[in-house]
Protein backbone atom coordinates (compact mmCIF):
# COMPACT_ATOMS: atom_id res chain seq x y z
CA UNK A 1 0.00 0.00 0.00
CA UNK A 2 1.23 3.59 -0.65
CA UNK A 3 3.74 5.02 2.32
CA UNK A 4 4.79 1.48 2.96
CA UNK A 5 8.41 3.12 4.29
CA UNK A 6 6.55 4.72 6.85
CA UNK A 7 4.89 1.33 7.80
CA UNK A 8 8.20 -0.51 8.19
CA UNK A 9 9.61 2.57 10.17
CA UNK A 10 6.67 2.29 12.87
CA UNK A 11 7.17 -1.81 12.63
CA UNK A 12 10.82 -1.29 13.43
CA UNK A 13 10.32 1.43 16.10
CA UNK A 14 7.70 -1.16 17.74
CA UNK A 15 10.40 -4.11 17.99
CA UNK A 16 12.62 -1.87 19.35
CA UNK A 17 9.50 -0.88 22.41
CA UNK A 18 9.13 -4.45 22.95
CA UNK A 19 11.26 -4.73 26.12
CA UNK A 20 9.53 -1.16 27.21
CA UNK A 21 5.67 -2.32 26.60
CA UNK A 22 6.59 -5.43 28.25
CA UNK A 23 7.78 -3.47 31.16
CA UNK A 24 4.41 -0.86 31.06
CA UNK A 25 2.36 -4.08 30.77
CA UNK A 26 3.77 -5.58 34.03
CA UNK A 27 3.55 -2.84 36.14
CA UNK A 28 0.04 -2.30 34.99
CA UNK A 29 -0.76 -5.87 35.66
CA UNK A 30 1.12 -5.75 39.35
CA UNK A 31 -1.45 -2.46 40.46
CA UNK A 32 -4.56 -3.08 38.53
CA UNK A 33 -8.01 -0.80 39.17
CA UNK A 34 -11.33 -1.25 38.76
CA UNK A 35 -13.34 1.20 36.63
CA UNK A 36 -13.32 4.48 37.47
CA UNK A 37 -10.74 4.01 39.64
CA UNK A 38 -7.41 3.73 37.66
CA UNK A 39 -5.94 6.92 39.20
CA UNK A 40 -2.89 5.76 39.15
CA UNK A 41 -2.47 3.88 35.92
CA UNK A 42 -3.91 7.06 34.45
CA UNK A 43 -1.22 9.12 35.95
CA UNK A 44 1.59 6.86 34.60
CA UNK A 45 -0.05 7.26 31.27
CA UNK A 46 -0.56 11.22 31.22
CA UNK A 47 2.91 11.20 32.54
CA UNK A 48 4.76 9.56 29.84
CA UNK A 49 1.95 11.45 27.33
CA UNK A 50 3.47 14.89 28.86
CA UNK A 51 6.83 13.58 28.24
CA UNK A 52 6.26 13.43 24.45
CA UNK A 53 5.59 16.46 24.44
CA UNK A 54 1.79 16.15 24.03
CA UNK A 55 -1.44 17.81 24.69
CA UNK A 56 -3.21 15.87 27.28
CA UNK A 57 -6.62 16.32 29.07
CA UNK A 58 -7.01 14.30 32.28
CA UNK A 59 -10.00 13.88 34.17
CA UNK A 60 -12.01 13.22 31.32
CA UNK A 61 -14.81 10.92 31.78
CA UNK A 62 -13.56 10.49 35.18
CA UNK A 63 -10.16 8.78 35.17
CA UNK A 64 -9.84 8.97 31.37
CA UNK A 65 -7.02 10.54 29.37
CA UNK A 66 -6.95 11.61 26.07
CA UNK A 67 -3.84 12.80 24.03
CA UNK A 68 -3.34 14.53 20.69
CA UNK A 69 -0.44 14.17 18.29
CA UNK A 70 -0.58 16.77 14.91
CA UNK A 71 2.52 17.71 12.92
CA UNK A 72 4.21 20.93 14.02
CA UNK A 73 2.01 22.74 10.98
CA UNK A 74 -1.27 21.66 9.70
CA UNK A 75 -4.24 22.85 8.49
CA UNK A 76 -7.08 23.66 10.47
CA UNK A 77 -9.39 21.38 8.08
CA UNK A 78 -7.06 18.39 8.43
CA UNK A 79 -8.38 15.11 8.96
CA UNK A 80 -8.97 13.72 12.57
CA UNK A 81 -8.43 10.12 13.47
CA UNK A 82 -8.83 8.84 16.85
CA UNK A 83 -7.53 5.47 18.48
CA UNK A 84 -8.85 3.82 21.80
CA UNK A 85 -7.06 1.86 24.49
CA UNK A 86 -9.12 0.75 27.61
CA UNK A 87 -7.26 0.75 31.02
CA UNK A 88 -9.75 -1.24 34.08
CA UNK A 89 -9.37 -4.45 35.44
CA UNK A 90 -11.97 -7.11 36.78
CA UNK A 91 -13.13 -7.92 40.37
CA UNK A 92 -11.05 -10.86 40.58
CA UNK A 93 -8.88 -12.09 42.73
CA UNK A 94 -5.36 -13.83 40.13
CA UNK A 95 -3.99 -16.98 40.62
CA UNK A 96 -1.38 -16.99 38.49
CA UNK A 97 2.13 -17.60 39.96
CA UNK A 98 3.64 -14.92 37.94
CA UNK A 99 6.56 -12.66 39.33
CA UNK A 100 4.44 -9.92 38.03
CA UNK A 101 0.74 -11.26 39.61
CA UNK A 102 -1.59 -8.04 40.99
CA UNK A 103 -0.95 -6.91 44.75
CA UNK A 104 -4.14 -5.71 44.66
CA UNK A 105 -6.28 -8.04 46.20
CA UNK A 106 -9.34 -9.12 45.21
CA UNK A 107 -8.60 -6.78 41.69
CA UNK A 108 -6.86 -8.02 38.51
CA UNK A 109 -6.16 -7.88 34.70
CA UNK A 110 -8.01 -10.72 33.32
CA UNK A 111 -9.20 -9.54 29.93
CA UNK A 112 -6.30 -7.95 28.56
CA UNK A 113 -5.98 -4.16 29.54
CA UNK A 114 -3.38 -3.43 30.95
CA UNK A 115 -1.51 -4.88 27.18
CA UNK A 116 -4.23 -2.39 25.39
CA UNK A 117 -2.86 0.56 27.83
CA UNK A 118 1.13 -0.12 27.14
CA UNK A 119 0.41 -0.47 23.72
CA UNK A 120 -1.46 3.08 23.70
CA UNK A 121 1.58 4.44 25.30
CA UNK A 122 3.79 3.02 22.72
CA UNK A 123 1.55 3.68 19.92
CA UNK A 124 2.06 7.68 21.43
CA UNK A 125 5.51 7.38 21.39
CA UNK A 126 5.81 6.09 17.59
CA UNK A 127 3.11 8.40 16.41
CA UNK A 128 5.17 11.63 18.54
CA UNK A 129 8.48 10.67 16.61
CA UNK A 130 6.57 10.86 13.46
CA UNK A 131 4.48 13.63 13.84
CA UNK A 132 5.44 15.39 11.02
CA UNK A 133 5.49 12.72 8.84
CA UNK A 134 0.97 12.61 9.71
CA UNK A 135 -1.53 13.67 7.15
CA UNK A 136 -3.77 15.08 10.24
CA UNK A 137 -4.11 14.79 13.48
CA UNK A 138 -4.51 11.69 15.98
CA UNK A 139 -6.43 11.61 19.05
CA UNK A 140 -5.34 8.81 21.85
CA UNK A 141 -8.16 8.07 24.04
CA UNK A 142 -7.44 6.03 26.99
CA UNK A 143 -10.70 4.97 28.20
CA UNK A 144 -11.89 4.39 32.23
CA UNK A 145 -14.50 1.14 32.63
CA UNK A 146 -14.73 -0.73 30.11
CA UNK A 147 -16.25 -3.60 31.72
CA UNK A 148 -19.65 -2.51 31.71
CA UNK A 149 -19.74 0.47 33.56
CA UNK A 150 -19.99 2.73 30.59
CA UNK A 151 -16.51 4.14 30.08
CA UNK A 152 -17.14 5.06 26.75
CA UNK A 153 -20.36 7.18 27.11
CA UNK A 154 -18.99 9.00 30.74
CA UNK A 155 -15.74 10.31 28.33
CA UNK A 156 -18.03 11.20 25.16
CA UNK A 157 -20.03 13.57 27.76
CA UNK A 158 -17.17 15.26 28.67
CA UNK A 159 -16.12 15.64 25.29
CA UNK A 160 -13.59 13.27 24.05
CA UNK A 161 -15.51 13.95 20.95
CA UNK A 162 -15.11 17.02 20.28
CA UNK A 163 -12.57 19.54 19.52
CA UNK A 164 -11.10 18.53 17.48
CA UNK A 165 -13.76 15.33 15.73
CA UNK A 166 -12.66 12.43 14.62
CA UNK A 167 -14.39 11.13 12.04
CA UNK A 168 -13.14 7.92 12.44
CA UNK A 169 -12.30 5.57 15.09
CA UNK A 170 -10.11 2.22 15.75
CA UNK A 171 -9.01 -0.02 18.34
CA UNK A 172 -7.76 -3.55 19.66
CA UNK A 173 -8.49 -6.24 21.43
CA UNK A 174 -5.96 -8.66 22.64
CA UNK A 175 -7.41 -12.39 22.20
CA UNK A 176 -6.02 -15.11 24.53
CA UNK A 177 -7.41 -18.10 22.67
CA UNK A 178 -5.74 -16.98 19.22
CA UNK A 179 -2.64 -18.01 18.09
CA UNK A 180 0.15 -15.51 18.29
CA UNK A 181 0.24 -12.45 15.72
CA UNK A 182 -3.26 -13.22 14.05
CA UNK A 183 -5.07 -10.70 13.13
CA UNK A 184 -8.90 -10.55 13.21
CA UNK A 185 -9.71 -8.11 10.53
CA UNK A 186 -13.58 -7.83 8.89
CA UNK A 187 -16.42 -6.14 8.77
CA UNK A 188 -19.90 -5.81 10.03
CA UNK A 189 -20.93 -6.84 13.35
CA UNK A 190 -17.80 -8.41 15.70
CA UNK A 191 -19.38 -8.29 19.31
CA UNK A 192 -22.70 -8.13 20.28
CA UNK A 193 -24.64 -5.67 21.91
CA UNK A 194 -25.55 -6.38 25.80
CA UNK A 195 -28.03 -5.49 28.05
CA UNK A 196 -30.25 -5.62 30.83
CA UNK A 197 -33.62 -6.79 31.97
CA UNK A 198 -34.63 -6.89 35.73
CA UNK A 199 -37.73 -8.47 36.27
CA UNK A 200 -40.00 -7.83 39.71
CA UNK A 201 -42.92 -10.40 39.98
CA UNK A 202 -45.10 -9.70 42.70
CA UNK A 203 -48.08 -12.55 44.27
CA UNK A 204 -49.45 -13.14 47.50
CA UNK A 205 -47.12 -14.72 50.26
CA UNK A 206 -48.35 -17.31 53.07
CA UNK A 207 -48.16 -20.44 54.87
CA UNK A 208 -46.31 -23.33 53.05
CA UNK A 209 -49.16 -25.78 54.00
CA UNK A 210 -51.71 -23.49 52.73
CA UNK A 211 -51.10 -22.92 48.91
CA UNK A 212 -54.61 -22.13 47.93
CA UNK A 213 -54.44 -18.92 49.75
CA UNK A 214 -51.48 -17.28 48.28
CA UNK A 215 -50.13 -16.65 44.31
CA UNK A 216 -46.60 -18.01 44.36
CA UNK A 217 -44.38 -15.72 43.56
CA UNK A 218 -41.85 -18.50 42.91
CA UNK A 219 -43.71 -20.47 40.71
CA UNK A 220 -45.22 -18.07 38.37
CA UNK A 221 -41.61 -16.21 38.25
CA UNK A 222 -40.21 -20.09 37.39
CA UNK A 223 -42.72 -20.32 34.70
CA UNK A 224 -41.26 -17.00 32.70
CA UNK A 225 -38.20 -18.01 33.06
CA UNK A 226 -38.83 -21.42 31.21
CA UNK A 227 -41.38 -19.72 28.41
CA UNK A 228 -38.50 -16.75 28.11
CA UNK A 229 -36.57 -19.82 26.16
CA UNK A 230 -38.52 -19.98 23.85
CA UNK A 231 -38.52 -16.60 22.06
CA UNK A 232 -35.00 -17.08 20.91
CA UNK A 233 -36.26 -20.47 20.07
CA UNK A 234 -39.54 -20.11 18.64
CA UNK A 235 -39.88 -15.97 18.33
CA UNK A 236 -36.19 -14.86 16.54
CA UNK A 237 -35.25 -15.69 12.94
CA UNK A 238 -33.33 -19.09 12.97
CA UNK A 239 -30.71 -17.21 11.00
CA UNK A 240 -30.76 -13.89 13.53
CA UNK A 241 -28.19 -14.54 16.43
CA UNK A 242 -30.13 -13.80 20.02
CA UNK A 243 -29.29 -14.63 23.93
CA UNK A 244 -31.72 -14.62 27.24
CA UNK A 245 -29.79 -14.90 30.01
CA UNK A 246 -31.15 -15.09 33.24
CA UNK A 247 -28.56 -14.79 35.39
CA UNK A 248 -30.08 -14.41 38.95
CA UNK A 249 -33.23 -15.44 40.23
CA UNK A 250 -33.83 -14.50 44.47
CA UNK A 251 -37.05 -14.85 46.20
CA UNK A 252 -37.97 -16.47 49.26
CA UNK A 253 -36.72 -17.07 52.69
CA UNK A 254 -38.03 -19.73 54.58
CA UNK A 255 -39.21 -23.61 53.04
CA UNK A 256 -42.81 -23.31 54.79
CA UNK A 257 -43.07 -19.56 53.94
CA UNK A 258 -44.23 -18.83 50.04
CA UNK A 259 -42.93 -16.21 48.22
CA UNK A 260 -45.23 -13.16 47.44
CA UNK A 261 -42.33 -11.46 45.86
CA UNK A 262 -39.30 -12.81 43.03
CA UNK A 263 -37.08 -10.56 41.40
CA UNK A 264 -34.92 -11.95 37.73
CA UNK A 265 -32.22 -10.28 36.37
CA UNK A 266 -30.93 -11.04 32.85
CA UNK A 267 -28.24 -10.22 30.14
CA UNK A 268 -29.77 -9.73 26.82
CA UNK A 269 -27.55 -9.84 23.59
CA UNK A 270 -27.70 -9.38 20.02
CA UNK A 271 -26.40 -7.78 16.69
CA UNK A 272 -28.96 -5.12 16.17
CA UNK A 273 -31.44 -2.56 17.15
CA UNK A 274 -33.97 -3.82 16.01
CA UNK A 275 -33.55 -7.60 17.29
CA UNK A 276 -32.88 -6.22 20.96
CA UNK A 277 -36.13 -4.11 21.22
CA UNK A 278 -38.20 -7.30 19.59
CA UNK A 279 -36.77 -9.58 22.67
CA UNK A 280 -37.40 -6.69 25.62
CA UNK A 281 -40.78 -6.66 23.54
CA UNK A 282 -41.68 -10.27 23.65
CA UNK A 283 -40.37 -10.91 27.06
CA UNK A 284 -42.56 -7.84 28.56
CA UNK A 285 -45.47 -9.49 26.93
CA UNK A 286 -44.78 -13.19 27.86
CA UNK A 287 -44.10 -12.51 31.42
CA UNK A 288 -47.21 -10.47 31.85
CA UNK A 289 -48.95 -13.07 30.20
CA UNK A 290 -48.12 -15.81 32.37
CA UNK A 291 -48.69 -13.56 35.61
CA UNK A 292 -52.02 -12.65 33.85
CA UNK A 293 -53.15 -16.43 34.05
CA UNK A 294 -51.58 -16.93 37.82
CA UNK A 295 -53.38 -13.52 39.13
CA UNK A 296 -49.55 -12.25 39.68
CA UNK A 297 -48.36 -8.52 38.84
CA UNK A 298 -44.84 -7.72 37.09
CA UNK A 299 -42.98 -4.90 36.25
CA UNK A 300 -40.19 -5.33 33.82
CA UNK A 301 -37.42 -2.41 33.16
CA UNK A 302 -34.57 -2.88 30.22
CA UNK A 303 -31.33 -0.71 30.73
CA UNK A 304 -29.60 -0.06 27.83
CA UNK A 305 -26.26 -1.47 28.16
CA UNK A 306 -23.67 -1.36 25.00
CA UNK A 307 -24.13 -1.16 21.34
CA UNK A 308 -23.42 -4.35 18.79
CA UNK A 309 -19.69 -3.59 17.65
CA UNK A 310 -19.99 -3.00 14.37
CA UNK A 311 -16.80 -2.75 11.82
CA UNK A 312 -17.60 -0.27 8.47
CA UNK A 313 -16.08 -1.83 5.26
CA UNK A 314 -13.49 1.03 4.80
CA UNK A 315 -12.67 0.88 8.18
CA UNK A 316 -11.66 -3.11 7.45
CA UNK A 317 -10.63 -2.67 4.51
CA UNK A 318 -7.69 -0.16 5.60
CA UNK A 319 -6.81 -2.45 8.96
CA UNK A 320 -6.32 -5.48 6.40
CA UNK A 321 -4.26 -3.64 4.13
CA UNK A 322 -2.26 -2.30 6.89
CA UNK A 323 -1.97 -5.71 8.50
CA UNK A 324 -1.39 -7.47 5.26
CA UNK A 325 1.78 -4.75 4.75
CA UNK A 326 3.15 -4.86 8.32
CA UNK A 327 2.70 -8.55 9.01
CA UNK A 328 1.64 -10.81 5.62
CA UNK A 329 -1.21 -11.92 4.68
CA UNK A 330 -0.93 -15.10 6.40
CA UNK A 331 -1.34 -13.38 9.35
CA UNK A 332 -5.04 -11.94 8.63
CA UNK A 333 -7.86 -14.54 10.05
CA UNK A 334 -11.48 -14.60 10.41
CA UNK A 335 -13.72 -15.63 13.45
CA UNK A 336 -17.84 -15.78 13.72
CA UNK A 337 -18.79 -12.71 15.41
CA UNK A 338 -19.16 -13.02 18.89
CA UNK A 339 -21.76 -12.55 21.81
CA UNK A 340 -19.61 -10.63 24.23
CA UNK A 341 -19.94 -7.03 24.81
CA UNK A 342 -17.48 -4.18 24.00
CA UNK A 343 -17.93 -0.06 24.74
CA UNK A 344 -15.83 0.32 21.56
CA UNK A 345 -19.32 0.00 19.90
CA UNK A 346 -20.11 3.85 21.06
CA UNK A 347 -17.11 5.78 19.40
CA UNK A 348 -17.65 2.92 16.21
CA UNK A 349 -21.22 4.66 16.15
CA UNK A 350 -20.30 8.16 15.86
CA UNK A 351 -17.05 7.87 13.83
CA UNK A 352 -17.32 4.73 12.30
CA UNK A 353 -13.69 2.50 11.75
CA UNK A 354 -12.69 -0.62 13.15
CA UNK A 355 -12.06 -2.84 16.09
CA UNK A 356 -9.75 -5.48 15.85
CA UNK A 357 -8.41 -8.87 17.68
CA UNK A 358 -4.76 -10.03 18.07
CA UNK A 359 -3.67 -13.22 18.80
CA UNK A 360 -1.97 -13.20 22.12
CA UNK A 361 -1.86 -17.38 22.40
CA UNK A 362 2.10 -19.14 22.57
CA UNK A 363 1.59 -21.15 19.51
CA UNK A 364 3.82 -23.25 21.63
CA UNK A 365 2.21 -23.82 24.86
CA UNK A 366 -0.41 -24.80 26.26
CA UNK A 367 -3.99 -23.34 25.78
CA UNK A 368 -4.33 -20.00 27.43
CA UNK A 369 -7.20 -19.63 30.07
CA UNK A 370 -10.25 -17.86 28.89
CA UNK A 371 -10.52 -14.00 29.38
CA UNK A 372 -12.06 -13.43 32.55
CA UNK A 373 -10.46 -16.17 34.28
CA UNK A 374 -8.41 -15.85 37.52
CA UNK A 375 -5.58 -17.25 35.71
CA UNK A 376 -5.79 -15.65 32.76
CA UNK A 377 -2.47 -14.18 30.79
CA UNK A 378 -1.29 -13.54 27.46
CA UNK A 379 1.88 -14.15 25.24
CA UNK A 380 3.27 -10.61 25.50
CA UNK A 381 5.26 -10.78 21.94
CA UNK A 382 1.78 -9.48 20.62
CA UNK A 383 2.46 -6.08 22.56
CA UNK A 384 4.73 -4.91 19.38
CA UNK A 385 2.11 -5.99 16.79
CA UNK A 386 -0.30 -4.19 18.34
CA UNK A 387 1.16 -0.66 18.20
CA UNK A 388 2.73 -1.02 14.61
CA UNK A 389 -0.73 -2.27 13.52
CA UNK A 390 -2.69 0.72 15.32
CA UNK A 391 0.27 3.52 14.52
CA UNK A 392 -0.46 2.51 11.20
CA UNK A 393 -3.67 2.10 10.58
CA UNK A 394 -4.10 5.92 11.62
CA UNK A 395 -0.99 7.25 9.79
CA UNK A 396 -3.16 5.38 6.35
CA UNK A 397 -5.93 6.65 7.67
CA UNK A 398 -4.86 10.62 7.43
CA UNK A 399 -3.52 10.36 4.46
CA UNK A 400 -6.25 8.64 2.64
CA UNK A 401 -8.63 11.30 4.10
CA UNK A 402 -6.39 14.21 3.60
CA UNK A 403 -6.33 13.32 0.06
Amino acid sequence: MSNAPLLEQFKAAANALQPQLVAWRRDFHMHPELGFQEVRTAGVVADHLRSLGLEIATGIGKTGVVALVEPDSLPAEAPTVMLRFDMDALPIEEENDAPYRSQTPGVMHACGHDGHTAIGMGVAQVLAQHRNELAGRVKLVFQPAEEGLGGALAMIADGALDSPRPTASFGLHLWSRLPLDQIVVQPGPLMAGADKVTLVVEGVGGHGAMPHETIDAIVVASQIVVAWQTIVARSVDPMTPAVITVGSFHAGSAANVIAERAELACSIRSFDLETRDFLVRRMREVAEGVCAAHGARCLLTFTAGVLPTVNSETGAELVRNVAAALFGPEKLAAMKPMMVGEDMSEFLARAPGCFVLVGAADPDGPPNSPHHSPTFDFDERMLSTGVALLAGAAAMYLERAAH
